[in-house]
């Protein structure tokens, strides 16, 4: 009854605006945005991944081997090597607890290189619930149709092979370092595949009992099957194990449709069948299963409908919406998880795949807005992280990696806490993200934490705490990355210290407030950058001291005390100038995330209209209807979730403040479903005819500043922007 209940609303809500649209918003996302680029890494680092919202495993067609910094999928490569389950979050991570299958017809190949096909991109249909693809080896008497749709923990194949040909099915269990295992059982019409590498292995510690497993249920009888290792062919073997290793079965003559169910797992083959069973039981049709994730992702993007869009406009929105309601993704399977930090299996729920650095800017506050159910159990999964592992981490794939800089947990719980997120334990929460600012890690004094550096047996955390705590900056000369690590100690510094306060934790407040302005230390006025120091104080000639970028791209990286900030650059006006030559002169950089709050610092020199003159040229700059339409790598979100703040108008410029920086909107009337049945209505009638609309209500009442309350725009409304 429930379940009819909830369908029936879907229902309702795609109605509503299909009458708007004339289609449904899922028919807009164009799962190419992303998947292209000029450069190896350097672009959108999307995938043509079907799944549910936040789902645990992704299924993805293969046209290259992946790997840190290579994803399974290109759109400018040209041929099909199979489909995988995967848990690769982004292209600069790796992948863990895999698997991949291949349908072949005629001769078994194993080899990528001898079984690969000719993939015709407009023979593939991509959409976030189904995929499906034609191909051939050999012309039309050999062409295999392959389907998949997928839910949240399981998926489901339909495979429509040649009739007068020998239908193979292709089974890599491991290819990496620890590799995987099969086993076979014909008389059940069921395999068993496990997979234990993890390609981030060498960057965090050994995850105890780590495996995906898999368990696979045909339609059709196996006519012939076997094992396969390091290319050697096992006929008739039904069990193998190893680094590279897998398994194959052959169906009777005259097959021509295979159905294979799969269920995931990373608590064991047991959970994995249970749910299969769960989310496609054994007489679910294929096309019934296909939509109800159709309609779960409909559900979700019809939350915001848009009045003024083109078409271009409503698939670059709705696709960057699509991008964000991914990560962090699901980690635990119906009340119980398995823990990669101290590798038990515990009860509760549980998310994984948190790109912090990137993601506490904008992409963690949007899912405050359009997936509010979900945020107090990621928030739990964090604090569950450090009581498993003793820190929260700054980047789970699944376990520690020591990858990006800063404890930017810290911004994303205690925006969390101060935007009236609380269903989680607190008092531990905030003695997790307390430890990170004042516990150094072990071998602080002697490591200067290089990125992607071999694990030494102890999580990062804030690199560099040691002489940030005695000097008030992290000092060049014993820590890489220096000047970004002290810009950003300081931003969480201030987060941390918003929830002490909220806490009662006023001695935690005073302090952390002034180490919220120790990015002072590193300003060289004379230069008007930051700069590095050594631990004697001297300033750093030799070394950059930035991440992902140089001084240029720091140069306004301060969010916490913007008014300091700008006084320390010589006043408003001066202030003004330096942001015209920031973007005048295109050292702005919008393809990495540091800068990308710095369209709206002119806000807090009263120059709205400033921000407002910035906005559209950056939207339009940075984001296509094509695959190459993401400037920068997604990054699990962020550079979608800036892209729906920024076309909706406002902006969370500084985390734990309670506040959104203006800006303008793209389309000329938008409608939020909020939490509760709020809805909020956001209108710019003379977004056409007016480039500036400075004058701002927020139902009915005038803003006296370029700023609004996130509490207030959570409780709906009308937020109106006009030129008088």
């Amino acid at each position: 009854m429930k379940i009819t209940k909830l369908l029936c609303g879907i229902a309702i809500s795609v109605l509503s605006i299909n009458s708007i649209y004339g289609q449904q918003p899922i028919e807009y996302v164009n799962m190419r945005i992303g998947t292209d680029g000029t450069h190896r890494t350097e672009y959108g680092g999307t995938i043509p991944a079907v799944t549910t919202p936040f789902g645990m495993t992704q299924w993805c067609p293969v046209t290259r081997i992946n790997g840190i910094s290579r994803t399974m999928y290109h759109n400018r490569d040209s041929v099909l090597l199979g489909f995988m389950a995967t848990h690769q979050p982004a292209v600069w991570m790796g992948d863990y607890g895999y698997m991949t299958l291949m349908p072949q017809c005629g001769q078994l190949k194993l080899k990528p290189s001898e079984r690969q096909v000719r993939l015709d991109h407009a023979k593939e249909t991509l959409t976030p619930y189904y995929y499906k693809v034609s191909t051939s080896r050999a012309g039309k008497e050999q062409e295999i149709t392959t389907e998949l749709t997928a839910s949240s923990h399981s998926s489901f194949f339909r495979i429509t092979y040649p009739r007068h040909e020998k239908a193979y099915l292709y089974l890599e269990a491991g290819r990496g370092k620890k590799g995987g295992g099969i086993e076979i059982f014909p008389e059940k019409r069921e395999i068993h595949i496990y997979n234990e590498d993890r390609h981030d292995a060498h960057l965090g510690p050994e995850t105890p009992n780590f495996r995906g497993y898999y368990v696979l249920k045909f339609s059709t009888d196996f006519a012939e099957y076997g094992t396969w290792k390091d290319s050697l062919t096992m006929v008739g073997k039904k069990k193998e194990a190893g680094t590279s290793t897998g398994g194959y079965i052959a169906f009777p003559a005259q097959t021509q449709i295979v159905n294979v169910r799969i269920g995931s797992s990373f608590i064991d083959f047991a959970q994995a069948e249970k749910n299969l069973l769960k989310e496609i039981p054994e007489k679910t049709s294929f096309s019934r299963l296909m939509k109800k994730v159709k309609a779960s992702w409909n559900h979700s993007l019809s939350k915001i409908r848009l009045k003024g869009a083109t078409e271009d406009d409503l698939t670059i929105f709705y696709t960057a919406f699509f991008h964000t309601l991914q990560f962090p993704r699901e980690f635990s399977e119906y009340g119980k998880y398995y823990s990669p930090f101290d590798g038990k299996i515990h009860e509760g729920v549980s998310y994984n795949a948190y790109s912090l650095w990137d993601t506490f800017r904008a992409e963690h506050p949007w899912l405050q807005l359009v997936a509010p159910e979900r945020v107090n159990d990621m928030i739990a999964s964090l604090v569950q992280m450090y009581e498993e592992g003793g820190w929260i981490p700054k980047w789970p794939n699944p376990t520690y990696t020591n990858i990006m800089i800063g404890t930017h947990a810290d911004a994303v719980i205690a925006d969390a806490y101060i935007n009236g997120f609380r269903s989680y334990d607190v008092e531990k929460a905030y003695q997790a993200i307390r430890k990170n600012a004042y516990t150094p890690p072990l071998y602080d004094e002697n490591s200067k934490w290089g990125d992607r550096a071999l694990w030494n047996g102890q999580y990062e955390a804030r690199g560099g705490l040691t002489h940030y705590l005695r000097k008030g900056y992290v000092a060049s000369d014993r820590t890489y990355e220096s000047v970004a690590r002290t810009l950003e100690f300081a931003l969480d510094d201030y987060c941390i210290a918003q929830m002490s306060k909220e806490l009662g934790y006023m001695d935690d407040y005073d302090d952390l407030m002034k180490r919220s302005r120790n990015y002072k230390h590193l300003y060289n006025p004379e230069l008007g950058f930051f700069q590095a120091r050594k631990e004697n104080g001297s300033w750093d000639q030799a070394h950059i001291g930035f991440t992902e970028g140089a001084n240029w791209t720091y140069r306004f990286c301060v969010m916490q005390d913007i008014p300091g900030m700008i006084h320390l650059m010589g006043g408003e006006t001066a202030f003004v100038n330096l942001l015209d030559q920031n973007f005048d002169e295109k050292h702005y950089r919008h393809d990495n995330e540091p800068g990308h709050h710095y369209a709206y610092l002119y806000n807090y020199c009263n120059r709205l209209d400033k921000t407002q003159m910035r906005i559209p040229d950056i939207l339009k700059t940075n984001y296509k209807n094509s695959p190459d339409g993401l400037s920068g790598n997604d990054d699990c979100g962020q550079m979608s979730a800036w892209y729906l703040f920024s076309a909706l108008g406002f902006y969370p410029v500084t985390p734990a403040s309670g506040v959104y920086a203006l800006g303008i909107p793209h389309f000329e009337e938008i409608s939020f479903q909020l939490s509760n049945k709020r809805l909020l209505r956001i209108r710019a009638k003379e977004l056409h005819s007016k480039s500036i609309l400075t004058n701002i209500y927020l139902n009915g009442e005038r803003l006296t500043s370029p700023f609004v309350k996130i509490k207030d725009i959570m409780q709906g409304g009308i937020l109106e922007f006009r030129s008088k």
